[in-house]
This record gives C-alpha cells, structure tokens and sequence, in this order.
C-alpha cells in the first residue's frame, strides 16, 4: 500500500489507517527489499586520529575504499546525511569540514550529482545557511553538488511503529534516503544523548529520516512519534533501521569534537580528534562508543539492531584499522539522566493484570 501525502493525512484524520493494512503494507516491503549483507563475518572500520578535521574523514574513506566501491559504482547518486539537529549549536551538528572530507574523496572516484539532504528537526534550511553549507555547495559546483530539505521536499515512504500505549502509529520516511539508485552516506558525530545513551551513524539516519512540517504548513512532526516511553524508542529506532539498512552505504562519524554530558543539543566539547568509518553502520557506532568509553549493552537500539543481523556488534569480529581504540579513547561524561534512561533494560512492569492466567482453572461441565 503505497499512501500519499493527501491520502495519508485523509486517512489518518478518519481514523482509516488500520493496523491490518499497515502491516500488510511493512511484509509487501520487506519482501520487494535486497538482501541484507551477512554482517556474521567481520567487518571493517577506519579510525583515524589527527590534527585536521578535514582530512581525518578523508582518510578513514580511504582506508574502507575498495568496500566502499563495490557498491559506489553501482549508483546514480550520493545523499550525504548530516546530523542537523541544531541550527544555533555547531557542536550538535555536521561541521562543514567534515562534508569537505567527504566530498574530497568522492572527487575523484564519482562523477553523479551528489545531494547534501537532511529533514532538521529545527529549520533545515538555517541549519544551511548558518553552518555554511550553502557556501560548500558553491564552491563544489563541479561536483554537482546540491542542498535539499527534505521536509520542504515533502517525498515520503510510511511504516508503522508503535505508541506508547503499543498501538501502532504510521510515520512518514524521507523517499530520497530510500532511493535504491542512491549512495547513502551518514555523516554523523560522537555525541552522548537524553534518551538512548548515546547518537552517531544509526540514530543520525533513523531520527534523520522522518519528516516534519515545513514552515508555513499547519505543524506536524512524525519524528516525535518516536519518543514515546524509553522501551517504545528502541524499539521504534529498530524497525526503521530495519527499513532503511538496506539502501545504507556508508558511515562516517566526525569525533574531532564530540559531545558530552547534556547531547545531543547543550552537551560540552571534548577534542578527541578523530574520524571513523564504515560500510557497517553497527559495526562503525560500536567502535564509537569504545572511543567514548561507553558501554556498549547500555545502547538499545543498537543492540536490537545487532541481534536483527543489521551489522556486526561484536568487537572481537571488527576489524580496526588505523589507530588503535585504546589509543584514542576518551571516558565521555554521560547526560545526567543517564538511570532513566538504562529503565529499558529492567523488567516490565507497565503490563496490564493477567488474562488467562493458569493460576486460576477453569472447571466447564456440559451444559
């Protein structure tokens, strides 16, 4: 079922959107998807360590080209996601350096039109503007490179998640980040995070990718649907990894300033200097919170995502290259609701009172 703007917003006003229908919807999906890539073996990462943001994202490429261009010439574009979280703060969002990285090295190896694409929970297009991105498009114009908002473009997929009351709660995907002709390239950084621990390439990608109103339209934002109970958001992160891992190309995480303590907005700076990436987005955020000191088993969604095969989790099968993760690693200051946030790994205790319960048999006799 293939819904439109009007038709979603017609249909969900009415109460029409039924879960039979959106389900139906999700298997039609899964079953048109490529096959996932067998993340059981190990998988690569680059870790980069240096006094240049710039290069750092250049050369952790580098490192993972032949991985990356197995699939890079395939393609017919690229889409750089940044993280845009904020349009005030640079320290929560993509350094324009970090875009240069990578426009550096897809200079010389892809000659499509490569798309910069975010859907801001703030303005996109001030995130643009006061991040010099519009000046970075000018300068690349060789590169055919361009900016789009992708709530303004307003091209979307559905998929049902879940509320917190476990009903299930269709939200809208940016299409241009599922665009099977497209190389997708999460552009993200080391930050700590309010809810889920800690956000870099998976959460840049699947809290990125949901729309929101564009201004001047009457408000409505599918990426608060997310936050919804700290179980109900790992789990929701899940199933939009799941729809987006397939059309993920690679990863690329800027820790030349991170973020700690009150991320992903009013954390403080912490100059770990360097850059990682991947063509495995799991394996990448892994390898990022070994740099932060953090405990990989406190971050939910991505353990989720590990045991749904979306990549490699272990860090006993990835394999670093560059500079060691005991060289580079920093214990970052974790956001001071940090034991409401690990909640999601207790019992559940919100469950309703037993039905069925076979403490209480039954004796029927005919009647």
């Amino acid at each position: 079922m293939t819904l439109s703007r009007r038709d979603f917003v017609q249909c969900a006003g009415a109460g029409l959107l039924l879960p039979s229908q959106l389900l139906k919807a999700q298997q039609t999906a899964l079953q048109n998807t490529p096959a996932a890539p067998d993340f059981s073996a190990p998988s690569k990462v680059a870790l980069v360590q240096g006094e240049s943001r710039r290069r750092n994202v250049y050369q952790a490429l580098v490192a993972i080209d032949d991985q990356i261009q197995a699939d890079l010439k395939h393609k017919k574009s690229v889409v750089i996601k940044p993280n845009g979280v904020n349009s005030r703060n640079q320290l929560a969002s993509t350094h324009v350096d970090a875009l240069a990285g990578i426009l550096d090295y897809l200079e010389p190896r892809f000659h499509g039109p490569i798309v910069i694409a975010e859907s801001s929970a703030d303005d996109t297009l001030a995130v643009f503007e006061n991040f010099k991105y519009n000046e970075l498009a000018k300068e690349r114009h060789s590169q055919k490179v361009s900016l789009v908002d992708l709530n303004r473009e307003g091209r979307f997929e559905t998929i049902p998640l879940i509320d917190f009351d476990l009903h299930v709660a269709p939200v809208r995907l940016a299409a241009r980040l599922l665009d099977p002709d497209a190389y997708v390239i999460s552009s993200s950084m080391l930050k700590t995070h309010n809810t889920v621990v800690a956000t870099m390439s998976v959460k840049n990608m699947v809290l990125g990718t949901p729309l929101r109103s564009a201004p001047g339209q009457t408000a409505w934002n599918d990426k608060r649907k997310y936050h919804v109970g700290v179980r109900q958001t790992h789990y929701n992160m899940l199933l939009t990894a799941q729809k987006l891992q397939p059309n993920w190309g690679a990863a690329v995480i800027d820790g030349f300033e991170g973020m700690e303590g009150e991320g992903p907005n009013d954390g403080r700076a912490v100059p770990s200097h360097l850059a990682i990436a991947s063509t495995d987005f799991i394996a990448a955020d892994r390898v990022g919170l070994a740099a932060m000191g953090i405990n990989p088993d406190w971050v939910g969604y991505l353990r989720y995502c590990a045991q749904a095969t979306l990549g490699q989790y272990d860090l006993s099968k990835i394999d670093v290259v560059g500079a060691t993760i005991a060289a580079v690693e920093k214990k970052y200051q974790l956001h001071p609701d940090i034991d409401r946030e690990l909640k999601w790994m207790g019992p559940m205790k919100e469950l309703p009172p037993m039905l069925g319960s076979l403490t209480g048999l039954h004796h029927f006799t005919n009647a």
